[in-house]
């Protein structure tokens, strides 16, 4: 089976341009905010092949509830925005949605009819150009707060943008999502499914899982906390944080003391509570 690289996170944010200007101060470069056509709206962090999607409700006329055997993106982060904020969606790159999602039939996962959209991007010299995507999601009943799917992403030419992709704290890639559950255990065939069962390990009671490109993380709660000690919240079975390895943790250091954002930094990492990081918390880490 071949692994899914990670593509990108949906950051739920609730005020879109707080966050953009908060991640601004990060030391990242946002995307111009865009629209989609299901009432949400986001602004993009674009690293070396993923990124980070901050995302909004910016139409909530346009929100409609999921039909039978179909997922509601916009419905979905809308109603986890009414619970709070942070990572609501891990997403994987995919070359063709609709094989996966019928490789996820056959593995037995549980997923939905493939969806396609279109939306109006805007590139660094201000032209507008339309980007699409093809969509298949896949949930599980024990992580009502933590949804998966595969984007392919079409005419990628539009899209990726060397501009977008330089960042004054020197960020190059996602590395990894951490997930708080109960028992790591009960989730190794989910995952296996998804992603391979030769890329899932278990060390104690907690799951790494390969991607190809960065690896999911899953802890049971008390891990969770210990890797996160700045985030006495973290009870839930969700996502819980991501690691972003930076090319210079001394300029990103600068860079977050120059913007006063509060954080904490060690030799080999920076760690920003998601307190202070719309609800997920964040850590930076040297490149190797």
């Amino acid at each position: 089976m071949v692994q899914r690289p990670i593509d990108h996170l949906v950051h739920c944010v609730g005020d879109l341009e707080a966050a953009r200007a908060f991640h601004q101060r990060l030391g990242f470069t946002t995307t111009p905010p865009a629209r989609h056509p299901f009432g949400t709206g986001n602004s993009l962090i674009q690293l070396d092949g993923n990124f980070v999607e901050l995302l909004a409700v910016a139409d909530p006329g346009a929100i409609r509830p999921a039909a039978s055997g179909q997922f509601s993106f916009g419905h979905y982060n809308a109603e986890f925005l009414e619970r709070g904020r942070g990572l609501s969606m891990l997403v994987f790159a995919s070359n063709d949605a609709r094989r996966d999602h019928a490789d996820f039939v056959a593995r037995g996962l549980q997923t939905y009819a493939p969806f396609d959209f279109s939306r109006k991007a805007k590139l660094p010299d201000g032209s507008e150009v339309t980007v699409s995507f093809s969509l298949a999601f896949v949930t599980h009943p024990d992580l009502p707060q933590a949804v998966f799917f595969v984007c392919q992403l079409h005419a990628p030419q539009y899209f990726w943008k060397p501009e977008y992709q330089r960042h004054a704290n020197t960020a190059a890639v996602i590395d990894a999502v951490v997930m708080s559950v109960d028992d790591p255990g009960t989730l190794a065939d989910f995952f296996g499914k998804l992603q391979g069962e030769r890329n899932v390990t278990r060390d104690g009671r907690a799951l790494t899982v390969e991607t190809g490109r960065g690896r999911i993380l899953v802890l049971d709660r008390a891990e969770a906390r210990a890797r996160f000690p700045d985030d006495a919240g973290v009870s839930a079975q969700h996502f819980v944080g991501y690691r972003i390895l930076v090319r210079d943790l001394d300029a990103a250091e600068r860079v977050l003391r120059d913007g006063r954002v509060p954080h904490h930094a060690e030799k080999n990492y920076i760690r920003i509570a998601a307190a202070d990081n719309f609800g997920a918390a964040l850590e930076l880490v040297v490149r190797s």
